[in-house]
């Protein structure tokens, strides 16, 4: 890393970074949603397309790996394909551990049901990746590559103020700097400043859940099986890790979690065992257990003038079924492409058709993915006996009957809504340029 980007990197800037306030591209976020973003339009536009983007993050995170106690997120298929697009894949395969088979199960009654990669001609169905190493990868590749002069960290820092003009957007960070751009991207997460800042509604639902997250060893390895069960209480997740270990996703009535926070290690695990049964034989370790409150946090809107949301400043969705991070990354990539049609077609990045275009071009895929969570959560965290015993038969049938469960496993394949292939606009001139020939 070079002098001037440690500088940056220390919230110190030169003066000639002092001197270049204005971008055309500003990101707030730096984290996997922000990041993939910044790396995507410079794969896409190439050199001879570039913008200049800032980007702002107020973590001084150095993704230091957190070892048995690192967090995780789950990428479908279909992230995998886009990841491949933005010639990211390969980077990340030594660092994932393949899920290879998901088995849902309903805890105390008959229905169960497993999906196989074989049956959608996939080599597996998804895959677990720890965040710490995500981080460091995207950190390093956006800070060291030589095609990312372009890319300014403004870190750590976070905005104070922010003005929209017609033709801009003046944001004013918590050192007083001064930055403009065309366009501003909210890649926030939940709790997004810029959504904040701009007044932006949205609508929250409370499902009177909390979540318990911790990694767990087994006696029993899990060959990459993840596990989805569904307890009265709420869905409780099992996902394949590296070295043997499942990170695990625990819902459970929000007035419960205190008491089982409080429980010793032992006495934990003997809870978690009780909750989950043996099909990874014993529950041997746990690490550090974190909880959270289970929300629903939508945006009446993707956009507003000069401005796009992405990822869980648009969307926080409950974890059932690992559609979060999945549901941010095609917006990343709608993005991206319209984005790269607007600098091909010389429009106004910021502009109201361009963002028009991206609203419209997420709805469905929005709306469709967050009923479908809201669904699975009322109806596997319910224990009215008709609807046991039809959620059950639905599930049973739908091991016997591939057609029936086609739907789910193309939602958690990320594969219900197309997304146009993102290509390099190098590539694309130059297919025009045979044509005319």
């Amino acid at each position: 890393m070079t002098a001037e980007l440690d500088k940056e990197f220390n919230g110190e800037v030169n003066d000639e970074i002092k001197a270049n306030k204005s971008f055309d591209v500003i990101i707030n976020g730096g984290g996997m949603a922000g990041a993939t973003l910044a790396w995507g339009l410079n794969a896409i536009l190439g050199k001879e397309y570039a913008l200049n983007i800032a980007i702002i993050e107020a973590s001084v995170d150095d993704h230091s790996h957190a070892g048995f106690d690192a967090r995780v997120i789950a990428l479908s298929y279909g992230s995998r394909q886009i990841l491949e697009q933005l010639g990211l894949w390969k980077d990340y395969e030594s660092l994932v551990t393949p899920i290879n088979k998901i088995s849902i199960t309903d805890r105390h009654h008959f229905g169960h049901t497993n999906i196989l990669p074989e049956e959608h001609n996939v080599d597996n169905l998804g895959y677990v990746v720890e965040l710490s190493d995500s981080g460091r990868l995207l950190t390093n590749k956006l800070s060291s590559n030589e095609n990312n002069k372009n890319i300014t960290w403004f870190k750590p820092n976070s905005i104070k103020e922010l003005t929209q003009n017609q033709d801009s957007v003046d944001v004013v960070l918590s050192d007083d700097q001064c930055i403009s751009a065309k366009l501003i991207v909210a890649a926030d997460g939940a709790f997004s400043k810029v959504r904040s800042l701009l007044n932006i509604d949205k609508k929250i639902t409370q499902f009177n859940q909390s979540a318990i997250i911790a990694n767990i060893t087994t006696s029993a390895p899990h060959h990459g099986e993840a596990f989805e069960r569904f307890t009265d209480q709420g869905p409780l997740a099992f996902l394949p890790m590296s070295q043997g270990r499942s990170s695990v996703v625990w819902s459970m009535n929000s007035q419960c979690v205190d008491d089982v926070m409080a429980l010793n290690d032992d006495e934990f695990l003997a809870r978690l065992q009780q909750a989950f049964g043996f099909r990874l034989g014993t529950l041997t370790k746990t690490g550090k257990r974190v909880s959270y409150p289970l929300i629903q946090n939508v945006a009446n809107s993707h956009t507003h003038h000069r401005t796009a949301l992405v990822g869980n400043a648009s969307q926080a969705l409950h974890p059932i079924a690992g559609q979060g991070f999945n549901l941010g990354l095609r917006d990343v990539a709608a993005l991206i492409h319209q984005i790269s049609q607007a600098v091909i077609n010389k429009q106004d990045i910021g502009g109201h058709n361009v963002l028009s275009h991206y609203q419209k071009s997420r709805s469905d895929d929005q709306a469709q993915t967050i009923n479908a969570t809201s669904s699975l959560v009322s109806l596997f965290s319910n224990s009215h006996f008709p609807l046991v015993i039809a959620r059950n038969a639905a599930l049973q049938l739908s091991d016997c009957l591939t057609v029936l469960k086609k739907p789910v496993a193309e939602q958690m394949l990320g594969w219900r809504h197309n997304l146009p292939r993102l290509k390099p606009l190098s590539d694309a001139k130059s297919s025009t340029s045979r044509v005319s020939q």
